[in-house]
């Protein structure tokens, strides 16, 4: 049986909805539960506050990203050895991915899909500055809007005196929504932001840890904790995510697919002359024609590596994981799936320190290494080792700041120079889901192969070439984005591993090879 869950929903993003389930958690914990945290979406920052008040990782649901089927499951294997799960959500209860093609009321990948996908009851947070009476008139919308979506209660945030909160209380009477909290605005309790929200917390340090408390705080004082454990709830059923068992799911479909395909993969030739196939049918033009530049280009040299079965060897190769300040982005599930992989993993602060010795593998995730351009431009024995390890064949995966990380320069500073471009902050963010459709063998899939993805990120790329891109998808317009370089695969693209095991096998499998 799995842990009763309660979701932490709000009207509209800039709630508190990070405040109350933070505080909420920890607040919880201290009161001797022990506590799932989870996100809805494909955010990395918000969990980061929820695994310091926990003590446990904290991890994400989303829909689009690894699929509709395996947010119970991998909610069940999150929950384990818990007795209570809290799940923050994402913008507005019922916002998610924006998909005109769409006619159901409850949009792919928003809060109030995961609470009923969970059959969970929903606790809506309200920054009530500006309200009244008028409080009324929301909830009855929120809480009728479609009744698939079970409102159990109010949290009033940022209420502004006793008067302010006995007038909100009756509002939330006259819909019959119980109130189950009431924080006073405190303005000290704001954590720090940049381009792409909150600090995360590795970088905020013991400020971080201070701001947790000061959330627990907050909490236990201001909000029922016994109501709320009383409301909890849950109509999950079936297995357990098992990262083994997916990743010989995977294995089993890959074999299924190389019966009934011919590949020439020692054949470079054969290879890139389907290329202009690939890109016609993701929408984007031959590859003779010039792509515009834009922040998603990229470019790099044509590679492939032939697939070899994953066969979870007791000595694995290692795998070394970017860690530390610049590189906080990360799902606790990729560690969990490379350990099932047979891979032995590391994880090194590329601000200091030097490849670990025998990296067969290499993982560079998000994060922020433009706040940290100087220090790692510094450090030059690392950057010379990935640039000798991905001219040697070392399998590289990376992503978004590892990107930045592979450029020529980063907003002036070097970096290591496997990516023939240059990387410079931008004046806009990039932000959404995106379709994606391999469009060259790499050393995490296979041409063709259909992906969903994430961009969150406020760089961009200029002065690149017009070599292999990683990926095709059409927004606007067409793009060709991200880099193949030999072993090395290079995006913007953010991904799930639990979405996306056969990758993670072809991976491990690559560094085995490698390593020998």
């Amino acid at each position: 049986m799995s842990a009763p869950a309660v979701v932490i929903a709000a009207p509209a993003s800039g709630s508190g909805k990070t405040t109350l389930a933070t505080g909420l958690i920890g607040a919880l914990r201290r009161a001797g539960h022990q506590v799932a945290p989870f996100k809805v979406g494909p955010d990395y920052i918000d969990p980061g506050y929820h695994g310091l008040a926990a003590g446990r990782p904290g991890r994400n649901l989303d829909p689009v990203l690894v699929g509709e089927d395996r947010v119970v499951p991998l909610y069940r294997h999150g929950a384990q050895g818990c007795d209570i799960a809290i799940v923050e959500g994402v913008m507005g209860l019922f916002d998610g991915r924006i998909d005109e093609n769409r006619t159901d009321a409850i949009a792919e990948g928003s809060t109030a899909q995961v609470a009923g996908l969970l059959g969970a009851p929903v606790v809506l947070v309200v920054d009530a500055r500006g309200h009244s009476q008028s409080l009324a008139a929301l909830l009855h919308g929120f809480a009728t809007y479609d009744s698939s979506v079970r409102l159990g209660g109010v949290i009033l945030n940022r209420v502004g005196s006793e008067r302010h909160e006995q007038v909100l209380r009756a509002a939330c009477d006259r819909v019959g929504l119980p109130v189950l909290g009431a924080l006073p605005r405190m303005t000290e309790l704001e954590v720090p932001s940049r381009h792409l929200g909150l600090i995360p917390a590795v970088e905020h340090g013991s400020a971080a840890t201070a701001a947790v408390d000061a959330m627990t705080e907050l909490v236990a004082a201001h909000v029922d904790l016994r109501a709320i454990v009383a409301m909890a709830g849950g109509s999950v059923s079936g297995d357990a995510w098992d990262p083994v068992a997916e990743l010989a799911a995977a294995e089993h479909s890959t074999r299924g697919v190389e019966l009934v395909r011919t590949v020439d993969s020692a054949s470079h030739e054969a290879r890139t002359s389907q290329a202009p196939d690939r890109l016609a049918a993701a929408g984007l033009p031959p590859k003779s024609a010039p792509l515009a530049l834009s922040d998603t280009s990229l470019v790099g040299m044509a590679g492939g590596l032939p697939a070899e079965p994953t066969r979870f060897a007791s000595e694995g190769p290692l795998v070394a994981v970017a860690g530390g300040p610049a590189f906080t982005f990360g799902y606790a599930e990729h560690r969990e799936l490379l350990d099932a992989a047979g891979a032995r993993v590391v994880v090194f602060d590329p601000l200091s320190d030097e490849l670990p010795v025998g990296t067969g593998g290499l993982v560079l995730p998000g994060g922020f290494p433009e706040e940290h351009a100087g220090q790692l431009s510094a450090n030059e024995r690392l950057r010379t080792a990935v640039a000798e390890g991905a001219a040697r064949g070392l399998p590289i995966h990376a992503e978004c700041a590892g990107l930045l990380y592979l450029t020529r320069s980063l907003d002036g500073h070097q970096m290591a120079g496997v990516v023939d471009a240059d990387a410079e902050f931008g004046p806009r963010l990039t932000l959404g889901y995106r379709d994606a459709v391999a469009l060259h063998d790499s050393v995490l899939w296979r041409a063709g192969a259909r992906v969903r993805g994430h961009e969150f990120h406020r760089t961009r790329l200029v002065r690149a070439g017009g070599e292999s891109a990683a990926w095709g998808w059409r927004t606007t317009g067409s793009v060709a984005e991200g880099a193949v370089v030999r072993q090395v695969h290079a995006s913007y693209l953010h991904t799930h591993p639990a979405g996306n095991p056969d990758a993670i096998a072809r991976f491990v499998s690559a560094a085995r090879h490698f390593s020998r």
